[in-house]
């Protein structure tokens, strides 16, 4: 894989997703108030009669968007991540439970969206949508391989969350790579045999960093974009398991019920593996820059780093 380039947020591949999909007149788009921050507002500026704002009224936006899919539309219903917890019974009972097709996005997850502090932090997102039966859960690492899961959602049939970041990441998909991406299929960054790091969202450029550093040390490392967190790619963990020394996983989300407790859930029933988890502890975050945080909660590429090693 070539060099990563200077990209957006992943928020920022939403937007252009939802564009890329406008052509279907099924597609509709509904708002809580914040499409300049979810960016579906480029959406709305080109097709505002299928753009619906509900205001600040989470719970009321995803049974509007069951209603929707009902009739045959296919809803892509978009707010911060920690709000769309105020609407988790509408989700469940209103869309999952009755299979519709309704596309969930919820942005400035996890701890990188620092300083808006604790109480803006969804750590627990991606657990509590992968609890739900049907639901697949996405977490994109960057704009462009973003845009392209968000495409694929059109042709999905059944109801997704897809969490974004606000901040800016660097690339490490180009607009060829990005197109091979598939729902439910991990995406191989680079390949080894001594240990692998299964990362997701924003941790994915620091494992191809830490990839980089034992490189230097005659360490190969396997780097696995894990982008689809459920339907989980049961297939590529089970090879890394049989192949590789350990896992390690890395997620900016609570270490409980996301991407690692996913992977170690697969294989203490399939093949038991060494693992290392990391993720955020069982605590809140705090307010403060997204770096400095990820650090604090041991996020770091230093952290990731002296996890790989430990299972050497």
């Amino acid at each position: 894989m070539s060099a990563p380039s200077t990209g957006g947020a992943s928020r920022d591949g939403y937007g252009t997703g939802l564009l890329r999909i406008a052509h279907d007149p099924r597609v509709v788009v509904l708002e809580a108030d914040l499409g300049k921050s979810t960016k579906s507002c480029h959406f709305r500026d080109k097709y505002p009669d299928r753009t619906i704002s509900l205001g600040i009224a989470e719970q009321n936006m995803m049974l509007v968007a069951a209603g929707l899919a009902s009739c045959g539309k296919i809803p892509f219903a978009s707010t911060f991540a920690i709000f769309t917890e105020r609407a988790f019974e509408q989700i469940r009972n209103g869309i999952a439970r009755p299979e519709l097709n309704v596309h969930i996005c919820g942005s400035h997850g996890g701890i990188h969206t620092g300083t808006d502090g604790s109480s803006a932090q969804s750590i627990e997102d991606l657990a509590l949508y992968r609890t739900i039966p049907g639901m697949t859960v996405l977490h994109p690492c960057d704009d462009l391989s973003t845009a392209e899961l968000t495409v694929q959602l059109l042709e999905h049939n059944q109801p997704s969350y897809t969490r974004t970041a606000r901040n800016k990441t660097p690339r490490l998909y180009d607009e060829e790579s990005s197109r091979s991406l598939k729902i439910g299929k991990g995406s191989i960054l680079r390949d080894g045999d001594d240990v692998a790091i299964i990362a997701c969202g924003v941790m994915v450029y620091k494992a191809m960093k830490v990839a980089d550093i034992l490189q230097a040390d005659g360490i190969s490392t396997t780097v696995i974009d894990m982008h689809t967190i459920k339907p989980l790619d049961t297939e590529l963990v089970s090879d890394l398991a049989r192949r590789c020394n350990g896992i390690v996983t890395v997620e900016d989300h609570s270490v409980i019920g996301g991407l690692g407790s996913a992977v170690a859930s697969h294989l203490s029933t399939t093949n038991p593996t060494r693992i290392k988890m990391l993720g955020v502890d069982d605590r809140f975050g705090e307010s403060g820059g997204s770096e400095e945080l990820l650090e604090l909660m041991s996020l770091d590429i230093s952290d990731i780093e002296a996890a790989c090693r430990e299972l050497l």
